[in-house]
């Protein structure tokens, strides 16, 4: 069966009665499977596994599907939540698809969920282009903020290469960013609460004055409307699993250009109701993991007790079994107490998952196998019973740097240290850029690589295990509101295109049912 055939073919529970399960009366309810959590009293701290991957193809690996099985394995004996981010238009209707996982192990209501879910992404989006709307304003009635170049741009939910960079009426060019990597995503994934919501808009740096000063969108007197648009988007969404456990949706940043990892509100919301927390952090562990330890763990107590570094056959013949060990080393660098589960397929081979055990073995790493696709949670019984051996035995994170180290040393330590390139060639913009942040006071703030998922290094041809090889830094921008700044390697892009058989393609809506998502 197709996996929408398997999600109809599945008895949903009424979302009042997850909730109640979990401890959480004060919801608003979207129809009957899906609803904001308003408020909610604490009853546990709870241990977080964080799910990670070697590097992906370009459909996934089933990082997604393991986490939901993971889940559904903890729920049959433990008190367990699963925090996943919302899935973006851009894939969807593009190459990759939706983001609820895949066969028995799905979270639903799928197509709510792929789709406009509770509209959170179009909030963002149009809290985002009134932002943008409000500069071009201030620009047009007499500039007196003295605005010489714009650093805010606009943001739509679809892959739309033609937006890459457009003329506007007043003759600026504009850059459109998909809304999964705007700092207005980022800001409300990183905000605490409402309150420090509106702190982050505030200090959205929008453009630069005639001496190199930012300007701040707390001089635009806009951030109140801002604020109005994500009233409701920055609750935590709850729905379920196909065999009827907790999940919390909520934030959706790209883990490749943004920093990919579901929101502290619904990190916070479920360690303070279960025992164990799972969440995913997107594409490989040199993308989401790394972001994950280096920008949420700062000032949080959210520091993973275990990681999961998932792989599969596909993507090792992929990339090369050599990528595993260069994830595997990764990890090792940060530290962690992790474990190495291989995604099974139907058709992989018992001499090549023999080779993938072995080569854990011999490089002394925790090794298990899932079939949450085939079998869901009953498939991932030996992981769950790892993850819940191992989380005793939590090891102490080292953070990569000093906020107070340069910009150029943090940038190091991801990209020497961690990748393992051997030098980072600065463009002159981006020489600049850091000439103007060290200029305003602001280098004090952790950095967020935008790069290729689909290597370890700037160029989505090497694959494996590259070694001695140069990284570009093309762009540095600052998310002042986010938090971070925003480092871009070689050639990649805030906009996404479509390919030659994007998923639109497939999708249709026939007798009452949408055929074609996934």
């Amino acid at each position: 069966m197709t996996d929408i055939e398997i999600v109809s073919s599945v008895k949903s529970n009424l979302i009042e009665d997850v909730a109640k399960k979990i401890g959480i009366n004060d919801i608003d309810l979207y129809g009957k499977y899906k609803c904001k959590i308003n408020s909610f009293k604490k009853q546990k701290d709870g241990k977080i596994i964080l799910v990670t991957a070697t590097s992906p193809t370009p459909y996934g690996e089933g990082k997604t599907t393991v986490a939901i099985g993971l889940l559904d394995a903890l729920c049959k004996k433990e008190n367990a939540i699963l925090a996943l981010r919302e899935p973006s238009l851009g894939p969807v209707f593009g190459v990759k698809g939706g983001a609820c996982g895949g066969g028995k192990s799905q979270v639903v209501p799928m197509e709510d969920i792929n789709l406009h879910f509770t509209g959170d992404f179009h909030a963002i989006t149009s809290a985002n282009n009134l932002l943008c709307a409000a500069i071009d304003n201030e620009i047009k009635q007499g500039n007196k903020l003295h605005i010489k170049e714009v650093l805010f741009h606009r943001t739509i939910d679809i892959n739309d290469r033609e937006l890459k960079n457009i003329k506007l009426l007043s003759g600026r060019s504009e850059s459109f960013n998909i809304t999964a990597a705007s700092e207005m995503m980022a800001i409300l994934c990183l905000s605490k609460d409402i309150n420090d919501l509106k702190k982050r808009l505030n200090k959205i740096i929008i453009g630069l004055d005639e001496d190199n000063k930012f300007i701040y969108a707390k001089n635009l007197n806009v951030v109140g409307s801002l604020c109005v648009l994500l009233k409701d988007a920055i609750k935590p969404n709850l729905v379920q699993t196909l065999e009827n456990n907790p999940v919390i949706i909520h934030g959706g940043p790209f883990a490749n250009i943004a920093h990919g990892c579901s929101s502290l509100i619904s990190l916070n919301t479920c360690k303070s109701l279960c025992d164990y927390v799972v969440t995913e952090a997107g594409f490989g562990s040199d993308c989401g993991a790394i972001k994950y330890y280096d920008l949420l763990c700062r000032d949080n107590d959210l520091v993973p007790d275990v990681t999961v570094l998932v792989t599969s056959i596909r993507a090792l013949k992929h990339s090369g079994l050599d990528n595993l060990i260069a994830h595997i080393n990764i990890l090792r660098k940060l530290n962690l107490n992790f474990l190495v589960c291989l995604n099974k397929f139907q058709n992989d081979n018992e001499n090549d998952i023999e080779e993938i055990k072995n080569l854990c073995k011999k490089e002394n790493i925790p090794f298990t196998i899932t079939s949450s696709y085939i079998d869901g949670g009953s498939g991932a019984k030996d992981l769950a019973s790892k993850v819940i051996k191992m989380s005793d035995n939590k090891k102490v994170y080292k953070e990569l740097y000093s906020l107070e180290d340069s910009i150029e040393i943090k940038i190091s330590s991801i990209i020497k240290d961690i990748y393992e390139a051997k030098e980072i060639i600065y463009s002159n913009s981006s020489k600049e850029m850091l000439e103007i942040i060290n200029d305003n006071n602001l280098s004090n703030l952790p950095i967020c690589i935008a790069k290729t998922q689909y290597s370890i290094s700037d160029d989505k041809d090497k694959l494996g295990y590259p070694r001695d090889f140069i990284v570009t830094v093309n762009k540095i921008s600052i998310a002042a509101g986010a938090g971070f700044i925003i480092v871009y390697l070689n050639n990649i892009l805030t906009m996404p295109g479509l390919s030659k058989d994007a998923n639109y393609k497939k999708i249709d809506y026939r007798d009452n049912q949408v055929i074609g998502l996934s």
